[in-house]
């Protein structure tokens, strides 16, 4: 039986002022106060980041930076630290996504740094991975995944990642409107399930949590979380109504 908690994480990418995320993150602790058998988790933009930790401070709600950088402090202009996302209440970090790959030049060998200035800077990294369209339509989908987990998590040992946790994004699916069907995501986590196994031992592969993303929305949720190997989802369109980022988190 599948013991891993869900998370249900809200990728808020470049949306909200100051303002609205203070308000959205309000709404969020009212409707998710009484949930504890899922992990609820936000993640706005640095500039919110302070002001929605103090709104969740005596909640559940956790909070979670979108990207950082690899080096501790220094001259990096527009960067952001593990100290820094720390220090601003967050205990997660979203790593890699494909958004980052495709629009700022992010690497397999420079998320695999990101991943380890976030362990040692105590956050849980959320390594995020996925094949193009034209990767899917040419058969490419699990040699993709493998090279980016295998080059993402390079140098790292089994109980280095015992907080990892990994989403699969079909970027095919992002802000498409298209979605992996429930057995398509399930093939896909079983896959990756059993590449940490061979890569790190059972230990790690049954414990580790594989979010999907891609356009999950409150009508395919519940479909989607009853695969055995999906334990949770990376939502960014859903996650900024308050509403409906409820309905997913309230999916059981």
């Amino acid at each position: 039986m599948n013991q891993r908690k869900p998370i249900i994480a809200g990728n808020w990418k470049m949306h909200k002022t100051l303002d609205e995320a203070i308000a959205a993150a309000r709404r969020i602790v009212e409707i998710t106060g009484d949930v504890t058998e899922v992990e609820v988790l936000i993640a706005p933009p640095f500039t919110a980041l302070s002001a929605v930790a103090a709104v969740i401070r005596n909640s559940s709600v956790q909070l979670g930076g979108q990207n950082l950088f690899w080096e501790q402090k220094g001259a990096y202009t527009g960067e952001i630290a593990a100290d820094m996302l720390r220090s601003c209440g967050c205990q997660y970090v979203i790593i890699g996504h494909s958004e980052r790959r495709q629009f700022f030049g992010e690497t397999d060998e420079t998320v695999n740094r990101r991943i380890s200035a976030a362990l040692k800077g105590g956050l849980v990294p959320i390594l995020c991975i996925g094949e193009t369209e034209t990767q899917r339509e040419a058969g490419q989908t699990f040699s993709v995944l493998d090279k980016q987990v295998r080059k993402g998590l390079e140098g790292f040992f089994a109980h280095d990642l015992a907080s990892l946790v990994i989403a699969y994004e079909p970027v095919w699916a992002i802000g498409t409107g298209k979605t992996a069907s429930s057995d398509q995501a399930q093939e896909v986590h079983r896959y990756l399930r059993d590449l940490m196994a061979k890569a790190y031992g059972n230990a790690l592969a049954n414990s580790i949590r594989i979010l999907y993303g891609g356009s999950v929305k409150p009508s395919n949720v519940r479909e989607l979380m009853s695969m055995p190997d999906l334990d949770g989802a990376l939502v960014g369109g859903a996650s900024l109504d308050p509403q409906s980022f409820g309905q997913l988190v309230h999916y059981q």
